[in-house]
């Protein structure tokens, strides 16, 4: 009896060994590389069965590739646009399931692996492939293409008809919500989207326009006005002057806004109405489009510090001009220099800017807020000045005797500007307002070189070389005069 039982026990016992190592037989047959995903898994569509890791992620970036020629619409403010699912920046999201495959009926214990190895004898297991867009890469999309869209929104203004104003009204605008665009599209893709063609409406709200006819009516007093004149300028540095006026003419400034002068005048084109005059220039007078244009900014300056509203930006020239006094001035140039001046009032700003024959004039509008016995000049103060010297320069191919000046002389100069205010007459403050300093520049002589006189073609040279214009008039009167 005993006998029967431990041969009973030992069958069972022979009979798991046996099982046991027909599972690992079954186990290790079917995934004898180690390094391959068994037969039976799909990545997605894509049959991973004997692929490498390698192989199997280029499978599935081939698959990401394809993805990304998908065109989803965009819907923005009644237009569309056309973007492809690779501008969104898309990418794998559960890249986890590509060891998660690898590892499928090797990992765990041997019954484990067993079972996972029948299973896929069945049934074929699938890895959802999920997909999302990168969000910077949306977001940098919204931002610089979908906002093209945008239509912004025009404040409401003013027209000057005499001593009268009439007030424009604004328009709303719409523009593109570009945070909550940025989570409809990443929403969308990562939940919605079927892999395919697609679209999608993005959030866009609505721009209000500033200014009401009740603001605007504020408007009606003369808060400062200054004008200069340009009695000898060319034809074309007078339309210059003329059209930075009339660019400037009619801007409102609503409270806390700031203003650039760049801004309202440029770009300088022809197809802007600018046309070549001289400017400044490295030193020297050089004919550019828009040159002009700093008497126009010059003259709105003198009327905005009348008008004592905030000035957050202003240059001198690099050398002096003549139309207003040493500090009195404002350049612009490039984008390196600007005239900027907020409204720091609580009524807007109009600005009327016109030339009149060879006159230009700003004058400032808004609320008068300040008392009527409050008075204010501007004081310039010349600290330094510099002697600009003259520069002589010989050309051989003109003959001796030539003289011509090409650029008169601009004298260095360091100034200050005083701001004065008076009350009742008597004067209560005096400070300082701006400090400026301006470069000398030579007077500049051309003379020709060109004589077979051995001795006058030596004097000539002396008088380059020394550049010394009295003792060069007595050269050439020796010479025979210019």
């Amino acid at each position: 009896m005993k006998i029967k039982k431990l041969l009973g026990a030992g069958a069972v016992l022979l009979a798991a060994l046996t099982c046991t190592i027909a599972m690992e037989k079954t186990a290790y047959a079917a995934a004898d590389s180690g390094d391959t995903i068994n037969k039976g898994v799909f990545l997605g569509d894509i049959d991973a069965g004997g692929m490498t890791k390698q192989e199997a992620q280029d499978a599935i970036d081939g698959y990401i590739a394809d993805l990304d020629k998908e065109e989803i619409t965009l819907r923005i403010n009644e237009e569309e646009m056309t973007v492809t699912a690779g501008q969104l920046g898309l990418k794998l999201s559960n890249g986890e399931i590509l060891d998660e495959a690898l590892s499928l009926g090797k990992a765990g214990n041997i019954v484990q692996r067993y079972k996972a190895l029948k299973d896929l004898e069945h049934e074929k297991k699938v890895y959802e492939l999920r997909v999302e867009p990168d969000e910077q890469s949306v977001k940098t999309l919204v931002e610089e293409e979908c906002t093209k869209f945008n239509v912004n929104a025009e404040n409401a203004g003013l027209e000057k008809n005499g001593s009268t104003f009439q007030v424009i009204p604004g328009k709303t605008g719409l523009k593109v919500d570009v945070d909550t665009s940025v989570d409809l599209i990443m929403d969308y893709i990562c939940n919605e989207w079927d892999h395919g063609a697609g679209q999608l409406e993005l959030a866009v709200e609505v721009d209000e326009p500033k200014g009401t006819a009740e603001q605007l009516g504020r408007v009606k007093d003369l808060l400062g006005t200054f004008s200069t004149s340009f009695p000898n300028s060319s034809s074309d540095r007078v339309t210059n002057v003329s059209t930075g006026a009339k660019h400037i003419n009619a801007s409102v400034i609503y409270p806390g806004d700031e203003f650039s002068v760049y801004g309202a005048v440029s770009p300088f084109t022809e197809k802007n109405g600018y046309r070549m005059a001289g400017a400044y220039e490295n030193g020297m007078v050089v004919d550019s489009l828009g040159g002009g244009i700093c008497q126009v900014s010059t003259t709105l300056y003198n009327a905005v510090i009348r008008a004592e509203l905030e000035v957050t930006e202003r240059s001198p020239h690099s050398m002096l001009v003549d139309y207003v006094q040493p500090s009195m001035d404002a350049a612009i140039a490039g984008t390196y220099k600007d005239l900027k001046f907020k409204n720091n009032t609580d009524a807007p700003i109009y600005i009327e800017g016109y030339t009149q024959g060879k006159t230009i004039t700003f004058n400032i509008y808004g609320e008068e807020y300040r008392s009527s016995t409050r008075k204010i000049e501007f004081v310039s103060e010349t600290l330094e000045t510099v002697d600009p010297g003259t520069r002589i320069i010989g050309d051989p191919a003109l003959p001796a005797g030539y003289k011509k000046t090409t650029q008169s002389a601009h004298r260095g100069c360091t100034a200050q500007l005083w701001k004065v205010v008076y009350e009742n007459g008597t004067e209560v403050s005096r400070e300082i307002f701006n400090k400026s300093k301006y470069q000398p520049s030579p007077k500049y002589i051309t003379i020709g070189l060109a004589t077979e006189d051995g001795n006058l073609a030596q004097q000539l040279q002396d008088a380059v070389a020394v550049s010394d214009e009295a003792y060069l008039n007595a050269v050439l009167g020796i010479g025979g005069g210019e």
